[in-house]
């Protein structure tokens, strides 16, 4: 089998190449089958294609080289001589290094992001309902997620934060032990509070509300979280209800006073509060980092943690390059015995032949009365000559001509030494 990789990511292509060429869910069975079907020599296949990378993964016919470019064009409408700078092909066990670095985030916008791995496995489940893959790109696809697991659980690859929204959510986590019993109140409904939204609730964080001067745009973000949206005019009523407070909008001006959070307290009984302003300029006043019980960080506070944090998953990026590496070798050993295995299967089946023909004679001198004894001694003698006659003749002609690597192959298999020159062999 011979593995093939083809794809653009977002370290290649802009934005706008990049979402001409993704797949669409209910095109994506029909392309499978098409570029099965379009090309000789590619027997089973695989798309990978998210937000920041659309990837084809193919098991070919060894010698094989599909014009997957001109395939991938085509079948988005795109000029294959704009898509063609931005593409990267691998083969073999640098494809296999490829698909490993993929599948455990090492290749990903964010370092270590744990959604590439969900994204990689459904790729191969699409394929497998298409139709489209077999057990040459299903083996390959095992021993890759094998190493992406292991990276995850055997290195820190995910454990750091690495975006102030990550962190955010990780300082909470410092604040309260079990953020399960918190209640968080989001302010604004940008990106930026959408991935915060998303970390509370893969937290299982009790309950979200989420407070927008629009309130459609909350009542969205709201609703994909199971939280609830109000309008602004209400934020003061919802931050008495708050363990955890985010906020990010794009007010010129703070939306969080000193006095509005200070009601809240009083109605919370001083309950501890987690605050974090991760807008510029400022949506909290500074002052209301002096109350007593209100852990007030800004995003330069958690710049620094998101830097800590990089650093972190890059020492373990290293770690998991080393895991991908001793796979490679792993795989690449396995590789090199399958080539054995054709000539081991055609001398088996050399010998048995051989074998056979000669334990039919001997039955047949048996029966036609021949001492036991010298038929015995007989099969034993033309076994030995048989199966030694090819690799003998072989060694002589090889000694003739001066190849002395065929007689040292020899001696290593046969596990023999060879025979001084000053004495007679036997």
């Amino acid at each position: 089998m011979a593995l093939l990789a083809l794809g653009l990511n977002h370290t290649t292509a802009p934005v706008d190449l990049r979402e001409q060429v993704a797949f669409d869910a209910a095109r994506l069975p029909e392309a499978l089958r098409h570029l099965r079907t379009q090309f000789m020599g590619v027997r089973e296949g695989a798309i990978l294609s998210t937000c920041n990378r659309t990837e084809l993964f193919l098991a070919v016919d060894a010698g094989v080289e599909p014009d997957l470019i001109g395939w991938l064009a085509h079948f988005h409408g795109v000029d294959a001589a704009v898509l063609s700078p931005h593409i990267y092909r691998f083969h073999d066990l640098r494809a296999a290094q490829h698909m490993m670095r993929v599948a455990a985030g090492l290749d990903s916008l964010v370092l270590g992001e744990p959604q590439i791995m969900g994204q990689f496995k459904e790729a191969m489940r699409q394929a497998r309902d298409a139709q489209a893959t077999g057990a040459e790109l299903e083996q390959a696809f095992a021993k890759v997620l094998t190493v992406a697991k292991r990276i995850r659980t055997e290195t820190a690859i995910g454990r750091n934060p690495v975006s102030v929204a990550y962190a955010a959510v990780t300082l909470a986590g410092r604040i309260f032990t079990d953020l399960k019993t918190c209640h968080a109140v989001l302010v604004g409904a940008g990106e930026t509070i959408q991935l915060v939204a998303e970390h509370l609730a893969g937290q299982g964080v009790r309950g979200i509300d989420v407070v927008n001067r629009t309130l459609a745009n909350a009542e969205t973000l709201a609703a994909a979280v199971d939280g609830y949206a109000w309008p602004l005019d209400a934020l003061g009523d919802r931050i008495a209800t708050a363990d955890i407070v985010i906020a990010s909008t794009g007010s010129p001006v703070p939306v969080l006073g000193k006095g509005m959070v200070e009601r809240a307290q009083k109605i919370r009984r001083q309950k501890p509060m987690f605050m974090v302003d991760l807008a510029v300029p400022r949506d909290i006043e500074r002052e209301v980092g002096d109350l007593d019980s209100v852990y007030l960080y800004s995003v330069d506070d958690l710049n620094a943690v998101v830097e800590e944090g990089l650093e972190q998953r890059q020492e373990a990026a290293r770690q998991a390059e080393q895991l991908i590496a001793d796979a490679l070798d792993d795989w690449q050993r396995e590789i090199r015995g399958y080539r054995a295995v054709d000539t081991i299967r055609a001398l088996r089946e050399g010998s048995q032949t051989i074998c056979e023909a000669e334990l039919t004679r001997a039955m047949k001198a048996l029966e036609g009365g021949r001492p036991a004894d010298e038929v015995v001694a007989q099969l034993s003698r033309n076994l030995m000559n048989k199966l030694m006659h090819a690799p003998t003749v072989a060694l002589r002609s090889a000694a003739e001509q001066g190849d002395l690597s065929l007689i040292e192959a020899a001696n290593r298999l046969f596990d023999v030494s060879e025979t001084p020159d000053d004495e007679e062999p036997s």
